[in-house]
């Protein structure tokens, strides 16, 4: 395996309250040099949460996205807060967003962003056997939650409706990790819950 880059130096271009974008000077093991840029945060942690209130649904909620000023579909999701676990984040967060804490749950694994260009991972975190339990949260409206069945997961990417990159990534970590199997029935395929 080849080895990393050597940093030769690193500036400062812009800076926010949440974020600062860099850019690095990189010599390659070649000698070849090149400048990359990247959004860097600032230590903020993050889950998001693939809850199923039984082992053939899957619930997802609809919020608005700034970044691409419409609603989407997604999992719920949020920050890690102080000395949070991320199950810990990953309940509270579903208590806020859903109206549901989990007497079970279990991270999944880590995701990373864009990693060409972004420092920033989320973990992936299994919420089961659901209970009602709401918290009031940050958002600054209720969101649409959707209890949605496992076999209509595909036709809603197909039909582009489910586009987040992490959701998508978080509900195949999650299925691949269980007995179900995403296969496509053309009865399941046809209902929607929409």
């Amino acid at each position: 395996m080849r080895s990393l880059p050597t940093i030769l130096k690193t500036e400062l271009l812009a800076k926010s309250d949440w974020f600062q974008i860099e850019a690095l000077h990189l010599e390659f093991s070649n000698g070849q040099q090149r400048i990359y840029e990247r959004l860097r945060g600032s230590g903020y942690q993050s889950v998001i949460v693939v809850a199923q209130p039984d082992p053939d649904h899957v619930l997802l909620v609809r919020e608005y996205a700034v970044g691409v000023e419409q609603r989407v579909l997604g999992l719920p999701k949020g920050g890690v807060d102080g000395d949070e676990t991320p199950e810990q984040a990953a309940n509270r967060e579903l208590m806020e967003e859903v109206g549901l804490r989990a007497n079970r749950v279990r991270e999944l694994g880590l995701l990373t962003l864009a990693p060409g260009h972004l420092c920033h991972s989320c973990r992936v975190v299994l919420a089961e056997d659901l209970q009602p339990c709401a918290a009031e949260g940050d958002e600054p409206e209720p969101l649409e939650v959707i209890h949605v069945p496992l076999a209509q997961l595909p036709a809603l990417v197909a039909s582009g409706e489910l586009q987040e990159a992490r959701a998508i990534a978080a509900l195949f970590m999650a299925l691949s990790r269980s007995d179900r199997h995403l296969v496509r029935s053309d009865e399941a395929a046809s209902r929607s819950p929409f």
